[in-house]
């Protein structure tokens, strides 16, 4: 071969591969096409970014609100007398130009002479270091043992008097009320109420939608006749005046356990009719379908088709629905409780502890009377959020 012939074929460019197969794209792709429906799921769950701030804010507020004695570092109906609406108290972690580990100082209290107003002032020769695992009241856990272990406080010494009134420092972080109860507190306690109540009116709606609208798509004829006109009778009432009618023929006496199902039950009697028009339209759609017809020829029972095959196709659907209506449970039973139709002192939830903010001379006084709002705000924020990020995952549309 002359030398110009293999010139020629070193400066013949090199034919290119085709792309090269990345062994991690395979691997995707097949994790993708055997991953069940709730992994599919789950993975476009994570990929909403503030759905899963929703989620974390979501376990934390419901950790609040199993372990709140633990949590509030006083009881709820403790009053220090002497700080009555006292400002909050500032976490501090420098003290004489020195860094430390957090701390509040003493609080001094003055009396305007002109007004007569208390005035709290930082007594910075007294200081009390912000310690986790603390012993201040004893309180029973779920009724179970008896322990005086709080998630944080302060060892500022607390002297006991009668009725739950108290001497000494207290650490008041969001401050204290007309009576100088710790707000804080008071909060903490209040979720398990305001966030409970919603939960268990959504399962109570959830119960009635599924049944009654299950039946009323599944059987139609004169029984979802019925159905369809009772839905239709109580969506045509207003529904605050409703439920403040229904809410003020309750006994002003009553139990506050009683009282709490009381609301609870009103609630759901409200909330179950979008839910059961919801399961009713997925019924009429999906008893005709041929996986249907299949399960009824080879002998399955109503129960079994309605439990096993119709209910798994949108429970997804039902899951999210759940999780935006539990926000406008909340806020009902906040609306209830606020104008004093709802739930009652000596109970604690945040409408009842709004009312502290009904009266415009105590929050141009005390603006951190209504942070039990702000607690509202956040729980309702976090729950709409959680439910846009579970429908976008569960549409199988994505």
């Amino acid at each position: 071969m002359s030398q110009q012939e293999i010139a020629w074929i070193d400066r013949t460019p090199d034919i290119p591969e085709g792309p090269p197969i990345l062994e991690e794209s395979v691997a995707e792709d097949e994790k993708l096409f055997v991953a069940s429906y709730l992994q599919l799921m789950w993975w476009r769950f994570i990929k909403h970014r503030m759905a899963v701030i929703a989620g974390v804010i979501f376990i934390v507020l419901y950790f609040i609100v199993a372990l709140c004695e633990w949590v509030a570092p006083y009881l709820p109906e403790t009053s220090f007398i002497q700080y009555q609406l006292s400002t909050p108290s500032r976490i501090r972690w420098v003290h004489e130009g020195r860094l430390q580990r957090p701390f509040v100082y003493g609080i001094k209290t003055e009396r305007d002479s002109e007004t007569l107003k208390k005035i709290y002032t930082e007594d910075k020769e007294v200081v009390y270091p912000v310690r986790f695992f603390v012993r201040t009241e004893e309180y029973e856990a779920w009724g179970l043992w008896s322990t005086d272990r709080h998630l944080f406080g302060i060892d500022a010494p607390i002297e006991e008097r009668s009725l739950g009134v108290v001497q000494g420092q207290g650490l008041f972080i969001l401050g204290t009320d007309r009576i100088g109860r710790d707000l804080f507190s008071r909060i903490v306690y209040g979720a398990r109420v305001s966030l409970t109540i919603g939960l268990v009116s959504v399962i109570i709606s959830l119960v009635l939608g599924l049944i009654l609208g299950g039946v009323s798509g599944y059987y139609g004829g004169t029984l979802d006749n019925a159905i369809q006109r009772l839905i239709e009778f109580i969506r045509s009432i207003p529904e605050i005046p409703l439920i403040m009618a229904l809410a003020a023929a309750l006994p002003i006496d009553m139990d506050i356990i009683i009282r709490y199902f009381m609301v609870t039950v009103l609630l759901a009697f409200v909330g179950w009719t979008g839910l059961a028009r919801v399961v009713r339209g997925r019924f009429l759609s999906l008893r005709e379908e041929d996986f249907v017809m299949a399960a009824r020829f080879s002998g399955s029972s109503e129960i079994r088709i309605i439990l096993r095959h119709m209910m798994p196709s949108f429970m997804s659907h039902i899951i999210a629905s759940l999780t935006l209506a539990v926000p406008g449970m909340i806020l009902s039973e906040t609306g209830l409780s606020f104008i004093g139709l709802g739930l009652r002192a000596p109970a604690i939830s945040w409408g009842v502890l709004l009312q502290e903010a009904q009266n415009l001379r105590s929050v141009a006084l005390a603006p951190w009377l209504l942070l039990p709002g702000a607690a509202v705000v956040l729980s309702v924020l976090a729950f709409n959020f959680l439910g846009d990020g579970i429908r976008d995952a569960a549409d199988p549309y994505a």
